[in-house]
């Protein structure tokens, strides 16, 4: 733990004042404020240049080619899923509708054929209404 002092207490007093910044020495040091103002004329500076990357050898470019024909084959047959699972429930919204249809038609028929039921109904007691009446009489 002894070997874990903190790097100002290895530097000399000399070293320090050497950090310190003094506005005596003219304009060879910078200040923090220059030190801030610094990006600014840095930014007209030529960009780095990266180093270019190494060329792979012929096993890894053939493993990368078949991890891209693998992600293709993938893609395709994702996409060709997605068009087969769209076709059907196309196909499943067109039969429901038709179903709906087919349903609705035969509940207007069956109201129409309540109210003729009903119709009929009144004019079979009507009848026997004036057959009991003539009997009656």
């Amino acid at each position: 733990m002894k070997e874990a002092t903190p790097v100002a207490a290895k530097l000399s007093p000399t070293a320090l004042n050497k950090r310190a910044v003094n506005n005596n020495k003219g304009p060879s040091q910078t200040t923090n404020q220059e030190m801030e103002r610094m990006p600014e004329s840095q930014e007209k500076s030529p960009p780095i240049k990266k180093k270019t990357p190494s060329k792979r050898s012929t096993l890894e470019s053939a493993g990368l080619f078949e991890e891209a024909t693998t992600v293709t084959a993938a893609s395709r047959e994702v996409s060709m899923l997605l068009s087969k699972f769209a076709e059907v429930l196309s196909e499943r919204a067109a039969a429901d509708t038709s179903q709906m249809k087919e349903l609705e038609g035969i509940l207007t028929e069956a109201r129409n054929l309540e109210s003729y039921l009903k119709e009929k109904k009144k004019h079979l007691r009507q009848t026997l209404a004036v057959i009991s009446n003539k009997l009656q009489g």
